[in-house]
C-alpha cells in the first residue's frame, strides 16, 4: 500500500495538545518545515510504494523529517528515537499535529526505510534541499553553474585489519557456523588459536617479525585445516552446501591473500566491500572504506558552501576518470548547465563529456588560463572545510550502514544533513536580520 500521509485538520482535541499551540512558530526548524515542499517528497519517495493490499508504511514526511533530522544533528537510530520522542520541534518538523507520548515508529523502521529508498530515491532530499535554499534566497541558480569536484574517503566502521587477525576471524566465523548446524569438527583450534593470535600482536609490537610470520604461518594453517574439514563433512549435503557458501568463499578469499597482494583483497569480514585507499596524508596513509565525490560551488553562496552533488565511488577510480559520472550527474538533478569546474591536480587527464560549453581546469594549469580563472582556481580549496563538516558533523567520518548501498546512501544522506544545517542557519540569521529592522524603525517612528 501506499503510504498515508498525514493532513491538518486544524480540529482540537480536549486529552491532546496541539504542537502549534506548544511550540515558538517562529523557531527556526518550524519555519524550514513549512518552507519544504513536502508534496515533493511524497510524489518522490513514495512512488517506490505499490497499491497492492498489505499494512500501510509510515507516512514518507514523517521517515523523512527523521532522515533529515538524524544527518542534521549527528544522531544514532536510538539517539534520534529518544530525542523525537521528548522534543515537540521534532515532532512538528515530521508532520505530527498533536503532541506524542509514543513512539509511532521503531527504531528497525529507518533501516529498513533507507533500504527501500535507496541512493537513486534520496537524491529528492539533495534536490529539496537545494531547492529550499533558493526560495529562501540562500542560493540562486546561477551559484551552480560553475562548481569545485573533489573526492574523500568515507571511512567504514571496521576495525584496523591486520591478516593474524583476518585468519583468527574467518577461522571464528566457520566453527561458529559449524556449531549451529551441527557440524562436528575434528578440531576447533579456539584455544590454541586464540594463544597463537596474541603471539603473534606480542612479536609484531616487539619488531621480531620472524617469529611473527612464523605464527602467522600458524594461523593460516588452522584456518586451511578448518575450511577442508567443513567441505569433505558438508559435500554429500546440498542444503549444508548453501548454508555454508558464502563463508566458506569468503574464508578461502582470506587465507589466499597474501600481505603485499596487489588488487582486491578482504579487509573485513562483516564489509568485504571495504577497500584500501591511500590518499597520500602523513598522519593516515591509508584509509579503509569508499571513495566519494563531492561537488560545492566555486563562489560561496549567501546562505553558506552548499553542496551541490555526492555520490560514491565503489572499485577506488582514478580522481580522472569520475567526471565522466559526476557531470551529467550534476547536471541532470540541479538542472542547470555546468560551465565550469575546478579541480585539483588528481584530475589530470579526465574524460569530463566534452561540448556544451563545458570547460575543466585543474591545479597547476597554465594553459587557457586568463585572470577570472586563476581567481576561481585560488578558490579550489574551499571544498576542503565542506568536507571536513561532512565528516565531523555529518556521520560520513564512520559510515555504518551495510553493504554498497549502505555507502552510497550515507553519503547522500550527510550532504542533505549539512545542506539543511545551513538552511537552519540562514533562516535563524535572516529572521534576526528582519527582528532588528523592524525594532529599528518602530524606534525611528516614536522618536
Amino acid at each position: 500500500m501506499r503510504p498515508k500521509e498525514p493532513r491538518d485538520s486544524g480540529q482540537h482535541d480536549l486529552l491532546r495538545s496541539r504542537l502549534d499551540q506548544i511550540i515558538d512558530t517562529g523557531h527556526a526548524l518550524a519555519k524550514l518545515a513549512r518552507i519544504i515542499d513536502w508534496d515533493f517528497l511524497s510524489q518522490q519517495l513514495g512512488a517506490v510504494y505499490t497499491d497492492q493490499s498489505g499494512r500501510p508504511p509510515l507516512p514518507t514526511r514523517l521517515m523523512a523529517g527523521l532522515a533529515i533530522l538524524k544527518y542534521m544533528h549527528d544522531l544514532s537510530d536510538e539517539a534520534l528515537s529518544d530525542r523525537w520522542l521528548e522534543n515537540p520541534y521534532y515532532q512538528y518538523f515530521c508532520g505530527q499535529e498533536f503532541f506524542c507520548h509514543k513512539l509511532p515508529f521503531d527504531r528497525s523502521s529507518m533501516t529498513r526505510w533507507r533500504q527501500r529508498m535507496g541512493e537513486g530515491r534520496l537524491v529528492a532530499l539533495l534536490q529539496e534541499s537545494l531547492a529550499a535554499a533558493m526560495r529562501t534566497g540562500a542560493a540562486k541558480p546561477a551559484d551552480f553553474t560553475r562548481v569545485i569536484v573533489d573526492t574523500t574517503v568515507q571511512p567504514k566502521a571496521i576495525a584496523h585489519p591486520t591478516d593474524a587477525k583476518l585468519l583468527f576471524r574467518a577461522r571464528e566465523h566457520l566453527v561458529r557456523q559449524a556449531k549451529r548446524h551441527g557440524v562436528v569438527l575434528r578440531q576447533s583450534y579456539q584455544r590454541v588459536g586464540k594463544i597463537a593470535l596474541i603471539r603473534h600482536q606480542r612479536y609484531a609490537h616487539a619488531k621480531q617479525f620472524n617469529r611473527a610470520n612464523r605464527t602467522m604461518k600458524t594461523l593460516r594453517t588452522q584456518l586451511g585445516r578448518v575450511l577442508r574439514d567443513i567441505r569433505r563433512k558438508i559435500k554429500d549435503n546440498e542444503d549444508l552446501t548453501a548454508a555454508f557458501a558464502a563463508k566458506l568463499a569468503l574464508a578461502a578469499r582470506v587465507h589466499a591473500q597474501q600481505p603485499k597482494q596487489r588488487g582486491q583483497k578482504i579487509f573485513s569480514l562483516h564489509a568485504p566491500e571495504v577497500e584500501c585507499i591511500g590518499k597520500g596524508k602523513a598522519h593516515k596513509p591509508y584509509e579503509f572504506g569508499v571513495k566519494v565525490s563531492v561537488a560545492t560551488p566555486i563562489q560561496r553562496c549567501k546562505g553558506g558552501q552548499f553542496v551541490a552533488h555526492v555520490a560514491a565511488l565503489p572499485g577506488n577510480p582514478y580522481d580522472g576518470h569520475t567526471l565522466a559520472k559526476v557531470v551529467p550527474e550534476i547536471t541532470r538533478q540541479i538542472g542547470v548547465s555546468l560551465q565550469r569546474v575546478i579541480a585539483d591536480a588528481g584530475y589530470r587527464g579526465h574524460n569530463a563529456p566534452k561540448g556544451q560549453g563545458l570547460s575543466v581546469f585543474t591545479s597547476g594549469q597554465k594553459r587557457g588560463v586568463n585572470d577570472k580563472i586563476k581567481r576561481e582556481l585560488r578558490r579550489r580549496s574551499a571544498v576542503e572545510p565542506v568536507i571536513g563538516h561532512l565528516k565531523s558533523g555529518h556521520r560520513m567520518d564512520r559510515n555504518h550502514l551495510k553493504g554498497r548501498t549502505g555507502d552510497a546512501a550515507n553519503a547522500m544522506l550527510a550532504a542533505i544533513g549539512y545542506n539543511f544545517r545551513l538552511l537552519i542557519t540562514w533562516i535563524t540569521l535572516l529572521w534576526a536580520f528582519i527582528q532588528t529592522v523592524i525594532q529599528g524603525n518602530a524606534k525611528t517612528q516614536f522618536v
